[in-house]
Order: C-alpha cells, then structure tokens, then sequence
C-alpha cells in the first residue's frame, strides 16, 4: 500500500470535476455577475456623444512647391490645435455662447480632441446627458476653435492668419446613448461572476479536505476500492440488507462488495475480516452486518463478532440480547458456544459484545481473542469483526494483528483525507493486512455519484439466487452439524 503525502496535481478531468461539484456556487456567482451588470447599466444614466469635424487648411497661391509646404506646415500646427480644443481660450467662449452653467475645467472632462496621424483632420467629441445639448455643445467648441485658431495664428503686423479651419461634419444629436454599453456590462459582469465562482471553487475545494469520491481517494493511496454504498433515505429506517428490496441498488451494492472481496481475499485466505474505519459516523457497523448477511444468503457460514466495546451497536440492530457475549466468552465465565446467537434463516450467527470492560485494548488483544478468533474460523466459513474506529482509540489497530484481513469503511461527505491517511498507516503499522476500502453514503447525483448497470437483472439475480440454493446444500451437507455445536471444540 502506497501513499503519497504531496499535494495532489489537477488535471482537465478534476477540473471538471470541481466544476461539476460546485456547479451551484459557480452558477450563483455567474448569475449574480450577470444581475450586477445589469444594474450598473440600469443605474448610471445615460451619456449621449455628438462629434464633429474640422479640416485644416494654409493660405497658399496654388503652387506645388507652396502646397507641400502647406500641407506641411497644417500636419504640424494640427497637434497644437489638438490640445488648444482642451483649453480655456476655446471653451470658455462656447460657454459663453450656449449660456452653460458650467466652468471651463468642467467642460474640459466632456469635451475630447483627437487627429489621426498624417491628416489634417481634427475630430471633436462632446459628451453630455442630453442629446440635443451634447451637439450644441460640440458645434459651439468647433466654432470657437476656429475663432481662436485664427486669432492665435493671425500675423502681428496684420493681415488674414495663414491657416483656416472648416467644419466638414458638422454635429448631430446621437439617438441611442454612447453610455451605459448594456451588452459591454452584461458580457464583464457574467466573465466576472464566472471567475470569481470558478475561483471559489478552486478555494473551497482546496480547503474542505472531506473525501467525496473514489478520484479523491486514488489521489493518495492505492488501496482498492472493493465496494460503493449510496447514500439511501430509507437506510436510517431501514438500515439492514433484509429490509431493502433485493433488486435495490443497496442491495446490489452489498452483493457485489461480497463478490470483490472474494476476489480480493484470494492471495490472503483470510477466513476473518474486521470492519473499521477512521472516525464515528462513517457507517462501519451497518457494512459489517450487511456484509455478514450478504455472506450468509449466498449459502456461507457467516459468524458476526461485534468487538466494538466502546459503542455497540450490532445487537441494536439485529435485535439481539446484548448483555452477554464476547467479553463473557473472553474472561471465561461462559462457554463460547453458548454466546452464538443466530439470525435470520441463513447460516448467521452472531456473537454480540457483552457487557462494556474497562479495558478494551487489553482485552481485544489478548491471547483469549487470539484463541477464539482461531476457533471460529475453524467452525464458520467467514468471519466478520465490528471493530472500533481506529482515530479515537487503538482497539481496531491492536485487533486487527490477529485476523487476516482488514476492510476501512470510508464515509465519503464525513472523513477527512488527513484522517483516512493516518488510519491507513496505522494499520500499516502493525502489519495489517488491507484487503481494501468501501466507500459508504455516496452521493447519487453529481460528479462522484454511485451507479451500477447490468444488462438483465432478473436473469442475473435468478442465475444467482439457483447459485446460492446449491451453495447452501453443499455447505449443509458439508456441515452436518451445527456451527453452534463445532464452536465447543
């Protein structure tokens, strides 16, 4: 079992896989981005925009020579004219004219003045709230201009000024406002709120270490993954395999975690099994029962031990008498086979775990528990340990020393990826043998949800279930007696 501790890398899936994960928040934010926008272009007012434009021209006889020169002398002077528009000699009489209630320095920020390079034109563009005033505006500026570009380059001897300026378009009241850009503030309030919401879900994908699937497990270690439990409503109701319809998906779920662990257990021989898990509330109990009793319908002699004794739960469950059982057996106050209690019509017996010791770890690792776990994998075909979780105490760790194999129950939405690691080298620790992991409570929707297919159920489940009836007459008549009677051998 390998692990590694570095950060995991994305790829293009787990990208989209963070996508789909957080695909409401990234919505949420999209759309919210998308509302923004629309607000600021419903809450700013609007800005109308007139233009017009000058040509500038020099006073010359006609001559080639004199035009070159002109032409010149205009493409020179134009940059100056450009940022003469700007100024207080030429707005200050525009205002005067139009009676504005505004100063020149004001009306310098609406007003803007532009050449292109190697014309002689010179464009003019008035911004204001009203349409009709942006191009008054803008034609009282083209005037002035013309007036105090005459005055400037008018000779100080006297004389008409080498330079003229025309009015080639003249202004117009625009009829659709130059701001707000609707579709401008539509399009960067959806790229905004779609950025922000895919950086969210970079974030909280980067800071919620919860496992949620088995891409979130494979990124760290290579412990198989024997088996996927969905998440079911009913289960809290209903939480055992007998409960649930055999052609459910919880069913199916357990049927093919019996059918992989086979598999897995084939190098291993491990007749006993122990079911754990890293924390509380990740479903490890309901897994070793269902388990058991998958085992046991498909025609096996399943013994069901509920080591857990801190928080049993097994006999709550199955219903059975609880006070007497496994710590009985182990100080030697009652006989081992008087603890088995069997349950259901199948070949299931359980032994539940008696009164709470003091001392759990001693007891579960004791040569007492060594012997009896030797003594029911000679009796029983399979047998499954209910074992504590393996953070908060060391029972699990301790136990699993003498049993063959090891199966972690991970209960995606609730472990932590820090915690699922430091169980699994736990395990490592003391030699235990991982036959793999079941995921519990998967979603069934969304980027990491369970599903299964097959082609045809019924033919499947009726091939199976004339599979199990000769497995249960081969086993009976392998067993002539009973389980309950070899465990006092």
């Amino acid at each position: 079992m390998a692990t590694d501790s570095g950060g995991p890398s994305l790829d293009l899936q787990e990208y989209l896989r963070i996508f789909r994960r957080n695909w409401i928040l990234v919505a949420a934010a999209t759309l919210v981005g998308l509302l923004g926008g629309a607000g600021i272009s419903v809450l700013i007012q609007p800005t109308y925009t007139s233009e017009t434009q000058l040509f500038v021209a020099t006073q010359s006889s006609g001559s080639v020579t004199e035009l070159q020169q002109g032409n010149s002398f205009s493409q020179a002077r134009v940059q100056s004219y450009v940022k003469t528009v700007s100024s207080p000699v030429v707005l200050q009489p525009a205002i005067d004219r139009l009676g504005l209630s505004t100063t020149a320095a004001e009306l310098a920020k609406r007003v803007e003045s532009r050449t292109d390079l190697n014309t002689v034109l010179i464009n003019i563009s008035v911004s204001d709230s009203s349409p009709v005033q942006a191009a008054a505006i803008a034609q009282a500026v083209a005037g002035s201009l013309i007036e105090a570009v005459d005055s400037l380059e008018k000779p100080k001897s006297g004389g008409v000024s080498p330079v003229h300026l025309s009015i080639v378009k003249p202004a117009v009241a625009p009829a659709s406002p130059s701001a707000p850009n609707t579709r401008l503030n539509l399009i960067f309030g959806l790229l905004t709120g779609l950025f922000l919401g895919a950086g969210a879900a970079l974030l909280r994908t980067t800071l919620d270490t919860r496992l949620r699937g088995e891409a979130d497990v494979r990124q760290f270690t290579d412990a198989p993954v024997l088996g996927g439990i969905a998440f079911d409503q009913d289960a809290t109701r209903k939480p055992l395999l007998t409960q649930a319809e055999s052609q459910s998906p919880r069913a199916e779920s357990f049927r093919q975690l019996r059918t992989n662990l086979q598999f897995a257990n084939v190098s291993a021989h491990a007749r006993t099994v122990l079911v754990t898990s890293s924390v509380p509330g990740e479903g490890k109990s309901t897994t070793a029962i269902n388990l058991a009793i998958a085992m046991a319908q498909s025609g096996q002699t399943v013994c069901l031990v509920d080591a857990d004794l801190r928080r049993p739960m097994v006999s709550q469950y199955l219903g059975l008498e609880g006070n007497a059982g496994l710590t009985t057996a182990l100080v030697g106050d009652v006989d081992l086979n008087e603890m088995l209690q069997q349950w259901g019509d199948d070949n299931l017996y359980v032994i539940s775990s008696g009164l709470i010791p003091p001392n759990p770890s001693e007891l579960l690792g004791s040569e007492e528990m060594k012997h009896l776990v030797e003594r029911l994998e000679e009796t029983f075909d399979s047998v499954i340990i209910d074992a504590p979780p393996l953070i908060p105490v060391t029972d699990a760790a301790v136990l699993a020393q003498h049993v063959g194999g090891v199966l972690v129950v991970v209960g995606t939405q609730t472990v932590r990826r820090h915690d699922l690691e430091k169980s699994l080298g736990a395990l490592q620790m003391v030699g235990a043998v991982v036959l793999g992991l079941v995921l519990n409570k998967l979603p069934t929707k969304g980027a990491d949800a369970y599903t299964y297919s097959y082609a045809s159920y019924s033919s499947a489940e009726s091939s199976t279930g004339s599979r199990e009836s000769r497995t249960k007459r081969r086993s009976s008549d392998r067993n002539e007696v009973s389980p309950r009677a070899a465990a006092a051998r």
